[in-house]
């Protein structure tokens, strides 16, 4: 089913070893920015009356490791959020469901739940007390899980031992692998206990409930996520979609969520071609059941010459690569498709502090305006390809009890929003059709060529038009992490029907939308006070850069006009009778 069809129906340079003190300064937003000059002027302009194409929400996705960071007091405050910014409902993915509890629940990259052991005889015992617990957090909230079916319980594991793995932010990042990455040793107790849990949800939550629930197998099985052969996976497949088919036909199922590169690509071919026209390893029949597919998609940042570049081109690369490979398939040209991560780079949990200091774009603006500017060219290629872009997962929730502002790839840290936060909620306000933006710095194909690390930035927009309102959302990115002159930017909005518009002018900025530099106005506590936490709570939200005002049109054009800064995002919200 299209989008559109589906949306109808829904409610509305450092050394490593430096101390985090050192960091947050070197790093601060409250170094001196270059002043605009005229040589900076950008002219954009917007026709209302020019479509070209719908504003579907695909930003409204979340998703995170470790799943029983849910139910803690951090991870339920955002997920209200989550819910509460945005007119559509929510999609949460998080990874570790399914696996056997073996010591703390809450960890880094670990999650458990113990919904699958067995007795001495080796008959299944079914307990959903702690994925009820899980579910119950999002689907009380409106939220819709994006439910992924992993990863394996002990009891199936090939290679049960070692089972829970031991690491730690800093760690070699392969030592997660362990005996919950392999394949059952009995595909048909796989496919009895995915039966019974989607048998178990609609008993719980209704079908109507998890008919919008969707639901995919497993995740990243063209890396060491997946201690099987691409064959086995396939396998693995068809008994899962078999069982959430029996358990209830109307279900949405899909995969591969795979990585993003050319190995992921490969495993997408080789996944498209055994469900169009392979022999299915439960029924024999030709194909397998598919309802959306899903990939991944990262950015690779870098710490060069002392500063923080981001590069977007890798990232584009992926989203690029996977919709060729999709729609190269007759069959699934209106598949739809979810970007099941999508981040400027690979882990959320490796954090500035543990010795990865090209994560230092996580706290402040950096990681909004690229945000900003990334997820509007998500929409750029979807048009190239025509292809049916469901969802976009921000692979990026919280870390509960961690030091304030540590460098975690996180939409909060200690219950207060960081400034990518606010990007999501200037998307939550646009709707309706994207308009045409003409003289934007850049587009999808020039940073897929080259990134943005030319002597321009990328000043540019994306617009939308809903009855009688419009939304213009403009940012000002980098690749590099450097001071910079602000852009003086000039926006016409074209074909407005009325004689006047009231603008409401939202910014993300060093000031503006920013508890990042509130906290190191503070000094950069670790401890604060209650009038600390409230001021924090406050400035970590969406502001407006000025009043709200009217602005007269001129032969149907309206005329905005301001001074933007390096990694800053602005929203225009104009509204008419």
């Amino acid at each position: 089913m299209a989008h559109r069809e589906r949306l109808r129906s829904r409610p509305f340079t450092l050394a490593m070893g430096l101390c985090l003190g050192l960091f947050a300064t070197a790093f601060s937003p409250l170094s001196v920015r270059a002043q605009a000059t005229p040589g900076n002027a950008v002219q954009l302009e917007v026709d209302l009356d020019q479509s070209i194409g719908e504003m579907y929400p695909m930003w409204a996705w979340w998703g995170y490791d470790e799943a029983n960071y849910t139910n803690t007091w951090e991870g339920e405050k955002l997920l209200t959020e989550l819910a509460e910014l945005s007119p559509v409902p929510v999609y949460v993915r998080a990874h570790n469901i399914l696996n056997t509890d073996e010591g703390p629940r809450v960890d880094f990259k670990w999650g458990s739940s113990n919904a699958y052991t067995e007795d001495e005889n080796g008959n299944p015992v079914y307990d959903w007390e702690i994925v009820d617990e899980l579910v119950d957090a999002w689907v009380n909230r409106g939220i819709k899980p994006l439910m992924e079916i992993g990863f394996m319980p002990k009891a199936l594991s090939t290679n049960p031992e070692p089972y829970r793995h031991d690491w730690q932010p800093g760690d070699p990042y392969n030592r997660i692998y362990t005996g919950w990455a392999y394949p059952p040793n009995d595909h048909e107790k796989w496919a009895e206990l995915v039966y019974q849990w989607v048998r178990h949800s609609v008993e719980r939550y209704g079908q109507e409930e998890v008919e919008t629930w969707w639901w995919e197998l497993w995740n990243e099985p063209d890396i060491a996520y997946w201690q099987g052969t691409t064959e086995e996976y396939l396998e693995l497949y068809d008994y899962t979609a078999d069982a959430v088919k029996r358990a209830l036909p109307t279900a949405m199922m899909g995969g591969p969520t795979v990585t993003g590169g050319g190995g992921g690509q490969r495993f997408m071919r080789a996944f498209l071609e055994h469900t169009s026209s392979g022999t299915n390893y439960v029924t024999g029949e030709v194909g397998s059941p598919l309802d959306f597919a899903s990939f991944h998609a990262k950015g690779g940042p870098r710490f060069i010459n002392g500063h923080v570049q981001t590069r977007m081109d890798p990232q584009l690369s992926n989203v690029n690569g996977h919709m060729a490979v999709i729609t190269s398939f007759p069959e699934y040209q209106d598949l739809p498709m979810v970007i099941g991560e999508a981040d400027p780079e690979g882990c959320a949990a490796c954090s500035v502090a543990s010795g990865a200091p090209e994560n230092a774009y996580r706290n402040g603006t950096m990681y909004s305006s690229y945000t900003a500017a990334s997820f509007a060219r998500f929409y750029e290629l979807a048009d190239q390809y025509n292809a049916n872009l469901e969802g976009v997962v921000s692979w990026s929730f919280t870390f509960p009890s961690q030091p304030w502002f540590d460098g975690f790839r996180e939409m909060a840290t200690n219950g207060v929003d960081k400034p990518v936060l606010n990007v999501f909620r200037m998307y939550a306000l646009m709707g309706g059709d994207r308009v045409a933006v003409t003289g934007n710095s850049t587009n999808a194909a020039e940073i897929l060529e080259s990134g943005v690390r030319g002597a321009e930035s990328d000043v540019s927009a994306l617009a939308s038009r809903e009855g009688s309102e419009a939304a213009v959302m403009v940012w000002n990115y980098h690749d590099d992490d450097l001071p910079a002159p602000d852009a003086l930017v000039s926006v016409e909005i074209d074909n407005v029907p009325a004689e006047r518009v009231l603008l409401h002018h939202y910014r993300i900025d060093e000031e503006h939308s920013n508890a990042y530099t509130t906290w190191l106005e503070m000094g950069a506590p670790q401890q604060v006070t209650r009038g600390q936490y409230e001021t924090l709570e406050k400035d970590g939200k969406l502001e407006m850069l000025d009043a709200p005002k009217y602005v007269n049109t001129t032969d149907g054009t309206a005329t905005v006009q301001f001074e933007l800064p390096r990694k800053g995002v602005s929203l225009l919200r104009l509204s008419w009778d």
